[in-house]
């Protein structure tokens, strides 16, 4: 059985993908500016690693972090950081999520079956 990434609301899995890396994306909900995360997972340590975040503008709350490249009006900052879950809130008030995975890019609320709640993401044996 190899590790994947699976998705939770309220504690039940209602998804597991079976990837490698995933790319999370979603729009600002005041600078309207889009956002991605590239994401892999470590199934050694059944973790999230961020590999790359990119962010097209800039604004209030949003200072691309230290070692960011601009690259044709895109900030591209490196990863590094490692979690062992996601929570993502889904509301009614701000844009969807979209996760790329395997089978192409696909609003979270879709592959969770969810309108609002939270959406944990996280590393999960899959077949």
């Amino acid at each position: 059985m190899s590790v994947g990434l699976c998705l939770a609301v309220a504690t039940s899995i209602v998804a597991a993908l079976p990837v490698e890396r995933f790319t999370l994306s979603w729009t600002h909900s005041i600078e309207k500016v889009a956002w991605e995360e590239d994401w892999r997972i470590d199934p050694d340590r059944r973790s999230l690693v961020l590999v790359e975040s990119r962010v097209r503008g800039s604004g209030a709350g949003m200072e691309p972090p230290q070692g960011a490249v601009l690259r044709n009006g895109t900030w591209h900052a490196p990863g590094g950081l490692e979690v062992p879950r996601l929570r993502l809130a889904l509301s009614g008030f701000t844009d969807d999520w979209q996760l790329c995975a395997g089978t192409g890019c696909r609003p979270l609320r879709q592959r969770a079956g969810v309108d609002t709640g939270t959406v944990e993401l996280f590393a999960c044996p899959v077949r």
